[in-house]
């Protein structure tokens, strides 16, 4: 078998599908050498990274079925034509797999874009509101005075607790414009730095909260949870930040419904 051959082959080697006698002749081949066995630890990992990917959807059983059919009857009924075929169907499906692949990492990219772009918005607020001596519309420590005075403000209803017993004392909130919308901005002290925990509502599943590194000397952590996004920015370490987000998930989590 020479790498051509091996090349036609791979792809169903990858997936599963090749036959026994198949499987040994490639296998000996990729032993014998590096390049086509570099080419299958790429491709192994495209579909790695393809299928864990929240784009990826699985084809229905049914399709599968049906493709198979079709090919082994047409197979059966001109096996010269059907090899002329089978090699026409490979490079396309190897074309289809690059289209796709480009797809896929332009989402990628996009969503990371996004992303990036959100933390240097979260990053810009919490430092126009610490200069522009803005941290605060509602100044109080009480989450039942807190909460309430954001009604009628926003157009979803933001979970509000004091942390003071775990050193995160709650000092108030105010209101917040990020991502094209209103947000809610609540603020915390721990020491003599502010942390600024932004709220909104959220568009994905439950999420813990994870560091999303630091953007000029702030630290961030997010996380979503009973339908909220929520995003804490401050200048203390990623340590504190992570145990203060943790802290309000595990306190709003304890809060009776509807407080």
């Amino acid at each position: 078998m020479n790498c051509q051959q091996a090349g036609l082959l791979i792809d169903s080697y990858a997936d599963g599908e090749l036959d026994a006698a198949g499987i040994l002749e490639l296998e000996k081949h990729l032993r014998e050498c590096p390049a086509c066995a570099h080419a299958l630890q790429n491709l192994k990992g495209l579909k790695k990274a393809v299928t864990q990917d929240p784009l990826f959807f699985a084809a229905p059983a049914e399709l599968r079925l049906k493709l198979k059919a079709g090919l082994h009857s047409q197979i059966a009924s001109n096996p010269m034509q059907s090899l002329w075929n089978w090699n026409w169907l490979t490079a396309a499906a190897s074309a289809v797999a690059v289209v796709c692949f480009a797809l896929w990492l332009a989402a990628v990219l996009t969503r990371s874009s996004a992303q990036q772009q959100l933390t240097r918005e979260i990053v810009s607020s919490h430092v126009r509101s610490l200069m522009a001596n803005h941290e605060l519309d509602v100044a109080s420590s009480d989450q039942h005075t807190v909460k309430p005075w954001f009604d009628g403000k926003l157009d979803f209803s933001p979970p509000v607790t004091d942390l003071a017993k775990q050193e995160f004392p709650l000092i108030g909130g105010r209101l917040d414009y990020l991502g094209n919308r209103p947000v809610a901005a609540l603020v915390f002290h721990r020491n003599k730095h502010v942390i600024n925990l932004f709220i909104w509502p959220a568009t994905q599943s439950d999420q813990k909260p994870v560091t999303s590194g630091s953007i000029q000397g702030y630290n961030l952590v997010h996380w979503s949870e009973t339908g909220m996004t929520f995003w804490a920015v401050s200048d203390v370490n990623e340590t504190e930040l992570m145990e203060f987000s943790r802290d309000f998930v595990s306190a709003t989590a304890k809060a009776p419904a509807g407080r």
